[in-house]
């Protein structure tokens, strides 16, 4: 049963979004349990994934019982059974989180968010399982197009913004299947197993220099990286409350472990490092974005736009590692994966309880927070110390690996660029501090939207909304304190030079 697990992961979540689609005009309401449910599969297979992959090796699972390089390949390593565990456990986090706010903010669109949420989580789950290069385009698309669509669902500035991010996104997919088109006149196949044995022959080729090129510039443009990310603030912040929450801690994380998979598994490690020399280009990327990030985090007003620009520069730290490209700072570098969408999916989560009571996200918002929502500041605080980076949260670990593999590599223009952003984060999070604690509300909100909740501004978000965003927060001290052990046990990839 274990071996099915792989294709059953990624068809629940397809049936169901199905489902949705054709009971929607029945009852709305049913399409939130029909998700919840696929989530629920989604958490307890990867669990059972991660285990057997912990104890018996690689799965390996042929579609259709055709035997790669001729079939599709679904092939799970320690690497993507991490991958499946973080995707599948934010998104059932959400899912729960998303009912009372999809209903609020979304009226008359909640059996077409619940569809959209469930192929966008087909898509990244699909990303992380497959061992195919072709496969993995047609999930990235099934992503994308599933994310396009979630961005534009809100109010106009949000259709803006998706169509900005359908046509930066586009472009970038272009780029990743022209890559692709590259490989495959080169060696005859898209099997990511066979390609990593067929490519050490084929170095020198130009076709295959150029098809690399094109595959990490188009997968940069989906990451985000800058400065190809202009396309990430406006999306993160105009879209609903419920699709920040999912995508902002998904989507650029998911297209990061894309590009450690085409560098250290498609190709070799050696080559990428010291022939293609691509990782010296994307430390020096990943330092500039790490400071452009908190930098224009700095003066922006808007709660979910300055985390917008936090996750730019948090991109930057994932970038940076990998081109560091040492074995600390590539462990910090995965490890940060996990961490900044822990630490991402808490602030989101707690910017849609206070868009619910509050009707707004501007900093403003947050004034008197520590009074009028004591434990949805206090989940804030979680959040916010750990993208800080203070112990024993989860923020601090990451981020010390990175510093000390930054050092041993004598990168010091990206050690310099962690240390500046971090007294950054320091000043972004306690003006908020200062608003929650010292300043009581009163008077009226900027930037804000008028409630339909009679009770808006007073008292804590529904339960349904506070467990989850308690429970990430809670996670986010476990992997700090648990940390050598995810590092040691969880983490114990073989591509590490």
């Amino acid at each position: 049963m274990n071996q099915q697990l792989p294709v059953i992961i990624v068809i629940v979540p397809l049936i169901l979004s199905i489902v949705n689609s054709f009971t929607r005009r029945r009852n709305e309401n049913v399409t939130f349990y029909y998700a919840l449910a696929a989530m629920s599969v989604c958490l307890v297979c990867s669990i059972i994934i991660l285990n057997t992959v912990n104890s018996q090796g690689t799965i390996q699972y042929h579609l259709g019982g055709w035997p790669p390089p001729i079939g599709i390949e679904y092939r799970v390593d320690h690497l993507n059974a991490f991958m499946l565990i973080l995707i599948s456990f934010i998104g059932f986090i959400t899912a729960i989180h998303a009912k009372k706010s999809v209903e609020k903010e979304l009226p008359g669109k909640i059996a077409l968010f619940w569809c959209l949420f469930l192929l966008l989580i087909t898509g990244l789950l699909g990303i992380a399982i497959t061992g195919d290069l072709f496969n993995l385009f047609v999930f990235l698309e099934v992503t994308s197009l599933t994310g396009y669509a979630l961005v534009a669902v809100g109010n106009k500035k949000a259709t803006v913004a998706g169509f900005r991010y359908l046509i930066l996104g586009s472009i970038g997919a272009c780029f990743y299947l022209l890559g692709v088109g590259y490989l495959y006149i080169a060696t005859g196949t898209l099997n990511i197993a066979d390609l990593a044995q067929l490519l050490p022959r084929l170095y020198e080729s130009k076709t295959i220099l150029m098809g690399v090129a094109f595959i990490l510039i188009g997968l940069s443009m989906k990451t985000a990286l800058f400065p190809m990310h202009i396309w990430l603030p406006d999306a993160y912040t105009y879209a609903p409350s419920a699709v920040s929450a999912v995508v902002a801690p998904l989507m650029t994380k998911v297209m990061a472990y894309v590009m450690i998979r085409i560098i250290f598994t498609v190709l070799q490690p050696a080559f990428s490092i010291t022939v293609l020399r691509v990782t010296d280009i994307m430390v020096w990327m990943g330092t500039f974005a790490v400071l452009f990030g908190a930098v224009m985090a700095l003066p922006q007003k808007d709660f979910k736009r300055m985390l917008s620009y936090i996750i730019v520069a948090e991109i930057g730290y994932i970038i940076g590692g990998i081109g560091v490209a040492n074995t600390i700072a590539l462990k910090g570098a995965i490890f940060h994966i996990l961490n900044d969408a822990m630490m991402m999916s808490c602030l989101f989560l707690t910017a849609g309880q206070v868009m619910y009571r509050k009707g707004g996200q501007s900093i403003d918002d947050f004034k008197g927070i520590f009074k009028t929502m004591p434990v949805t500041a206090a989940v804030f605080t979680v959040g916010a110390l750990a993208v800080i980076g203070v112990p024993p949260t989860c923020g601090f670990f990451s981020k010390w690996y990175l510093l000390l593999g930054g050092i041993q590599a004598n990168q010091w223009g990206f050690v310099a660029a962690l240390l500046i952003c971090t007294l950054i984060n320091i000043a972004l999070f306690f003006r908020i501090f200062d608003k929650g604690i010292f300043i009581h509300t009163h008077g009226s909100h900027e930037h804000t939207i008028p409630s339909c909740n009679s009770n808006a501004g007073h008292g804590e978000a529904p339960l349904i909304m506070l467990v989850p965003a308690i429970l990430v927060a809670f996670v986010i001290i476990l992997i700090g304190v648990f940390n050598q052990f995810i590092i040691n046990e969880v983490l114990c990839f073989t591509f590490f030079p």
